[in-house]
């Protein structure tokens, strides 16, 4: 079985002996019924939970529509003409509305970026590309701060654009993450990841506490609007969601499980997983989603050969200082138990992965760098695999079981064993 696998803008090819390979876990049949602009004014018609948003807004208002840094597959442009032809029927001008980029605690984007993001809206619409400025709201019952960016406070009616997908801890994606974290301050990031460390925060989980408490803080600033997407492997979109920013992106949830909860009934020794290539390979930060998914059907002991770019390296300073300052995977998980940083979390979370099973790591990261992250480097993901299974040789005295998850990322295997 030859396969191939996304890394950057590239792509690279592996072979498996068909006995061997339990299977290439790919996303469930799920045709759209029209192109992706299609279905995004089809559910801009038919908002779940409130009125259509060219009946909540009015002329005259300032309106903040927050859309999705480069870090994200969201297709943007096919958002925003749906949203924007909306308005413009409510009589709103282009003048008096403008994107707010979600940066989280991303670096702000490029002129390149911006142009990618905004298609032909950019020099149409105003841009906030990050803030210095922020408006505290109050704090959640957790101890979350509700602090935003001033001119996302300021606007009369905010608008999320995102897409939905699995998130580690968060559950799901998209809904309330417009706000929270994409338009909020590091602290409040840190606060409110701080309750991953709960068994209720992982993938696939609507009701995972992380996720409640950003939902609270949204309620404290108000989303009046989302539009959240579904999109298939190839990044187009299958399924449209808008409305009501908690009701609408639970039933975006509900498509996303239709099409990416993927049944598995055997642990592998051997996971073979990519992002699917760039944007979501651009660094080991971003990668770590799809590690994080390929975790569940890995043996104890078992090896991950993980796949991409990570072009631009660790991606996150604290990410990288505390795998740098440790000498095992286990002090890094210890660190996060004593004090919850942001940016450690991820390490934590990586190493909590290393402290089971190795990981190969496949990438454009230097050797060197790759080490200090606990992982094995390779140049190519065949190299990686036939490492992988001569060590299960070596251990189990068999040949090896192998899953490859080429979108890894969004695929979350469903454990029946």
């Amino acid at each position: 079985m030859r396969t191939e696998l996304g890394i950057g803008t590239r792509s690279q090819t592996i072979e498996i002996d068909d006995a061997e390979l339990i299977e290439v876990m790919h996303a469930n049949a799920v045709e759209a019924e029209k192109p992706g602009e299609g279905l995004v004014r089809d559910a801009l018609s038919s908002p779940v939970g409130t009125a259509r948003l060219k009946d909540i807004v009015h002329p005259g208002q300032k309106v903040c529509l927050i859309a999705s840094d480069c870090t994200r597959p969201c297709p943007t442009p096919e958002l925003l003409t749906p949203v924007m032809q909306e308005l413009h029927e409510a009589g709103i001008p282009d003048k008096d509305v403008f994107v707010a980029i979600a940066l989280g605690s991303h670096r702000p984007q490029t002129e390149e970026e911006l142009a990618h993001i905004m298609g032909p809206w950019k020099g149409k619409l105003a841009v906030v590309n990050g803030s210095t400025s922020f408006r505290h709201f109050g704090t959640t019952k957790a101890g979350t701060p509700v602090d935003i960016i001033e001119e996302v406070a300021d606007a009369d009616v905010r608008v999320g654009l995102g897409n939905v997908e699995y998130h580690y801890f968060a559950g799901y994606s998209g809904g309330a993450k417009a706000i929270m974290p994409g338009c909020s301050t590091f602290e409040a990031i840190q606060a409110n990841h701080s309750l991953m460390l709960s068994p209720e925060a992982h993938a696939g989980n609507m009701e995972s506490p992380v996720r409640l408490d950003l939902e609270e803080a949204c309620r404290m600033v108000g989303l009046d609007f989302i539009v959240n997407v579904v999109l298939d492997e190839d990044r187009h979109i299958v399924y449209a969601a808008a409305g009501d920013f908690v009701a609408a992106q639970r039933d975006a949830c509900h498509h996303l499980d239709d099409l990416y909860g993927c049944e598995l009934h055997e642990e592998a020794d051997i996971v073979v997983v990519s992002q699917g290539g760039s944007p979501k390979d651009l660094n080991l930060y971003q990668l770590q989603k799809a590690l994080d998914n390929a975790k569940h059907p890995v043996r104890d002991g078992g090896t991950i050969v993980l796949v991409g770019s990570c072009q631009e390296g660790f991606g996150q300073p604290t990410f990288e200082q505390w795998m740098r300052e440790a000498a095992t995977p286990h002090e890094v998980v210890e660190r996060l138990k004593n004090t919850f940083v942001l940016g450690g979390h991820k390490a934590a979370a990586v190493a909590q992965i290393e402290e089971r099973c190795n990981i190969y790591l496949v990438s454009d990261m230097p050797d060197a760098e790759v080490r200090a992250a606990f992982m094995t480097p390779f140049a190519t993901a065949q190299e990686a695999l036939d490492a992988a299974r001569a060590k299960t040789l070596r251990e189990l005295g068999r040949a090896p079981r192998i899953l490859v998850m080429p979108h890894g990322g969004s695929t979350l295997p469903l454990m029946r064993l």
